[in-house]
């Protein structure tokens, strides 16, 4: 059995290192045979930052990392193959930005470590004029056009949701900086940007006219977590182990696995994804516990519950529902609760209504339900609300909304 890449995020360590990847690159080919701006959103820890780690080491023309994989057959075909073009990697995870300027000190540094690269010294001047250049000079320098990757662009906005000064100001800063996409198109041959939600008034979004969002795509519905077959396909090994180690047939095994942990779907007819988290973790401790959600419920997705008005029981009814629009593009001041919900991964596409254009929702999988039940749905109900003569209250042991009338 291969190791299990648990929490590594960088494809040339995976690789290097013997870890098991789930080969995604037949996606970076395809996306990269098409020079335009790209957009996904996708939950936290599905796998967005090693999509993008794949994508950098391809760009810079890393063959060795490839062999044996569906890109290196592809990309053999082309007529100049593995080209190399300057790539700058815009990462925004790990960093606090709670702070006024601390957006500006990320980008700060990321283009101090770019710029002796290429001989330039842009000290003083405001961050879009020093992209701009950099842009330009590594683009003449090098004879190629540049490919700018920015991954979880949203977390110096989700992380001050509930600072509206402070959100304004750095919508401001990336609406400044990214601004330099479409004035320097000229030496820009690709461009890929991620993040949890898509902040539908961000200039990033709006200036990049022809930016194509593939989250709702079904031909990129599996391009982050783990599909059917790739569970059979790569983790039979430890399919078995775990079944043994349960004491469990294996069809058992496999039961439980997609009972708790597949289920998401981008897509009304797309696949369904397993989460790869949770998958990584049941292989790696051969026991099926709640991964995913202990890792921590996003701060901002908490506050915006405790200040919802949303009706709970719309969880057991069945009657959450959306739009297109409403799912691909977030507000940031908005109160409806089911477009946050389903982009951060707590609910996810069960059903689409063509003539009405409008999608239900549900949760997933059983590892989500019960975590929301028991550690979220408290958060609206706290513990109990007086609605219309009627008293609703969660019952952690049954995990039911149960309701009483209030008599005369």
């Amino acid at each position: 059995m291969k190791k299990l890449p648990l929490g590594i995020q960088s494809f040339e360590k995976l690789r290097q290192e013997n870890f098991l990847y789930i080969d995604k690159t037949k996606y970076v080919f395809d996306l990269a045979s098409n020079n335009i701006p790209y957009f996904l959103s996708r939950p936290r820890r599905f796998g967005k930052s090693l999509l993008l780690s794949t994508m950098r080491a391809y760009f810079e023309g890393k063959k060795e990392l490839f062999t044996g994989l569906d890109i290196e057959k592809l990309e053999e075909q082309k007529e100049n193959p593995w080209a190399q073009y300057p790539v700058f990697y815009f990462d925004f995870n790990g960093k606090n930005y709670q702070s006024k300027g601390a957006l500006e000190q990320k980008i700060d540094g990321l283009l101090n470590k770019w710029e002796p690269q290429y001989g330039i010294t842009c000290q003083g001047i405001p961050l879009e004029e020093r992209f701009a250049t950099l842009l330009r000079v590594a683009s003449e320098q090098t004879g190629k056009r540049c490919v700018v990757l920015i991954d979880e662009y949203d977390k110096p906005l989700l992380e001050v949701i509930e600072d509206p000064e402070l959100q304004q100001h750095n919508k401001d800063v990336f609406k400044g900086f990214f601004s330099t996409l479409k004035s320097e198109d000229e030496f820009i041959h690709f461009i890929f940007i991620t993040g949890v939600t898509k902040f539908h008034k961000v200039s990033i979004f709006s200036d990049l006219n022809q930016l194509v969002d593939i989250s709702l795509n079904r031909d990129y519905a599996g391009i982050c977590g783990i599909t059917e077959d790739e569970i059979k396909d790569y983790f039979k090994d430890e399919t078995d182990a775990l079944a043994k180690t349960q004491s469990l047939k294996l069809e058992e095994c496999q039961a439980i696995l997609k009972k708790k942990y597949d289920g998401y779907k981008f897509h009304q007819d797309g696949v369904n994804i397993y989460n790869p988290y949770s998958v990584m973790n049941v292989f790696f401790s051969k026991e099926f516990g709640s991964y995913w959600f202990e890792t921590g419920t996003p701060s901002f997705l908490v506050q915006r519950i405790s200040k919802s008005d949303f009706d709970v029981r719309k969880f057991t009814d069945k009657t959450l529902y959306a739009s297109e629009s409403s799912l691909k593009d977030y507000t940031g001041d908005s109160l409806d609760l089911i477009p946050l919900l389903y982009q951060t991964g707590y609910i996810t596409i069960n059903d689409y209504d063509r003539r009405l254009g409008r999608y239900t929702l549900t949760f997933p999988n059983e590892e989500v339900k019960i975590a929301f039940e028991e550690s979220l749905i408290p958060q609206y109900v706290m513990p109990y609300i007086v609605d219309n003569r009627k008293i609703f209250n969660f019952s952690s042991e049954s995990r039911m909304l149960e309701e009483w009338k209030v008599e005369e």
